[in-house]
């Protein structure tokens, strides 16, 4: 079988969601998508309707890589204050691929697709953070505010990567920004730390 037969739609998914991180939706084109797969428009046809159908693929690949499966992991830990640490230190401290594409995305905010994922995906990461701080005893309304804040944080972070890289260092040099957001969140964070006030 040839690579051309063996590739699936989770291949083209993931070569358009690499295409959305670095481009944006407009860079999600069918022609040079195959030329990099060494595929054939055929290919792409099979598994998908046209390129709209690719484009919601991509995003729900980075949903389900980028939220799905970092709050999966997360719920492996012992409690909020762990999977709040662990939280921080892997968003701001990441080095390796898969980046955020969460910038890349804004640009295209009005784009139906893109605007509807962006929307799920950032109410599901700010709600998970206040529900993190909500178990440790913040007041719910508090949670959200510090929860959104730190969100509006992260998404700068990638912002700031893009654009002057030596001001959000990749890895270990990110760690005391890393300590930064956690007083973000509040003293919750510190073991035996007490609720912020509302």
């Amino acid at each position: 079988m040839s690579p051309r037969q063996r590739l699936t739609a989770a291949d083209w998914a993931a070569a358009a969601l690499r295409a959305l991180s670095s481009g944006g939706v407009e860079a999600v084109a069918v022609e040079p998508l195959a030329t990099r797969l060494g595929a054939t428009k055929g290919s792409f046809y099979w598994h998908f309707k046209d390129r709209e159908s690719l484009v919601r693929a991509a995003l729900d690949l980075w949903e389900q890589e980028q939220t799905d499966a970092v709050i999966g992991g997360l719920s492996q830990l012992g409690g909020p204050r762990e999977r709040l640490r662990a939280l921080v230190d892997l968003v701001l401290t990441h080095a390796g691929e898969g980046e955020d594409p969460v910038v890349t995305l804004l640009r295209d905010a009005r784009h139906p697709g893109v605007a509807a994922a962006l929307e799920r995906v950032t109410r599901r990461r700010i709600d998970y953070i206040s529900a993190q701080l909500t178990e440790l005893g913040t007041p719910q309304p508090e949670a959200a505010r510090r929860a959104a804040v730190a969100y509006a944080a992260y998404v700068g972070w990638w912002q700031l990567r893009a654009l002057v890289p030596d001001v959000a260092p990749r890895g270990a040099a990110a760690r005391p920004h890393a300590a930064v957001l956690r007083e973000l969140l509040g003293d919750v964070l510190d073991a035996g730390g007490a609720a912020p006030p509302p």
